[in-house]
């Protein structure tokens, strides 16, 4: 049995929830779930979630952001084109090693959102018209994940 009271547990969580994060796991392995903080450990697995569902919808973010420079500015293509495919490499690989099938669904759902996010922060940082741009995502969620495709110019 571990020697941490309920209580003292959700004291702990206040000032040191690295602490806290030990003790609560040294719980789980006892099979203490009487003294389990469940509240707060309800609170940090749903926090897991969302951050993992953020990470995963920026590296998306940031594929697409780059595949609309390869894409669509012209003017700095011969000067950038190489940087922008080595990013877009390595987001999708840090994107497919972090993709689980729930994950891939909501990324699905959201991807149009994710790509309006996208065009603004393009459309900021390369001065191009807005109206150069298709008004919805016309890439799938497969092609920015495959590391075969690039669009067309």
């Amino acid at each position: 049995m571990v020697n941490i009271t309920l209580n003292k547990l959700q004291e702990l969580y206040e000032f040191d929830d690295y602490l806290w994060l030990e003790e609560t796991i040294k719980l789980l392995k006892a099979k203490d779930l009487d003294n389990l903080d469940w509240d707060n450990l309800i609170e940090e697995l749903e926090s897991l979630g969302r951050n993992n569902f953020n990470k995963v919808r920026s590296l998306l973010r940031q594929i697409i952001i780059h595949i609309l420079l390869l894409q669509y500015w012209e003017k700095e293509y011969d000067r950038n084109y190489r940087h922008w495919r080595g990013e877009i490499i390595a987001f999708r690989d840090d994107l497919n090693n972090s993709l689980t099938k729930t994950l891939r669904n909501k990324l699905c759902d959201e991807l149009d959102r994710t790509y309006h996010i996208s065009l603004k922060l393009v459309i900021e940082k390369t001065g191009l018209s807005p109206e150069l741009f298709p008004d919805n995502c016309s890439y799938s969620l497969e092609q920015l994940l495959d590391d075969n495709w690039y669009p067309e110019k």
